[in-house]
């Protein structure tokens, strides 16, 4: 198996509310809505976030009637160019209806990040950290950059 991953699949319980989340309050674009069903955004290159209705997924498992919990013990993790930045998205976010569970502040690794919980507890860190970089192939380098 090659080392990489072009789906992130959630279970949500609620599809509707995750739509009016990320569509209307952070003004993504999705790349596929069935209504009642599922919801995938393009999220990077090669990679794709799709929001699975939960009642839907557990079918799709082949474990209709069981109780889904909501994602735990992960992040997804938003990356931008200034501790401003993840003040600002963290903010649009609450806007948005999300839970700050962690506002923007000093973290252990050097940069500055936050936490927000989605409308489905979904957990998502904005983080600013000045020595990881995103290239515009979306290849990341992590540590100090060397010249």
């Amino acid at each position: 198996m090659e080392q990489r991953v072009h789906f992130v699949t959630v279970a949500t319980r609620d599809l509707d509310r995750a739509r009016d989340f990320y569509v209307e309050g952070l003004g993504w674009t999705p790349t596929l809505d069935v209504p009642d069903e599922i919801l995938f955004f393009q999220v990077a290159p090669g990679v794709v976030l799709g929001l699975f209705e939960a009642e839907a997924f557990a079918a799709d498992l082949g474990t209709a009637g069981a109780l889904l919990p909501a994602p735990t013990g992960f992040t997804l993790s938003h990356n931008v160019a200034s501790p401003a930045e993840v003040d600002r998205v963290l903010a649009q976010a609450a806007a948005a209806g999300a839970t700050i569970v962690k506002s923007g502040r000093n973290a252990a690794f050097g940069g500055y990040h936050g936490y927000f919980s989605d409308p489905n507890e979904l957990l998502w860190e904005v983080a600013h950290n000045p020595d990881w970089q995103v290239a515009e192939d979306g290849r990341v380098t992590l540590g100090p950059i060397e010249e």
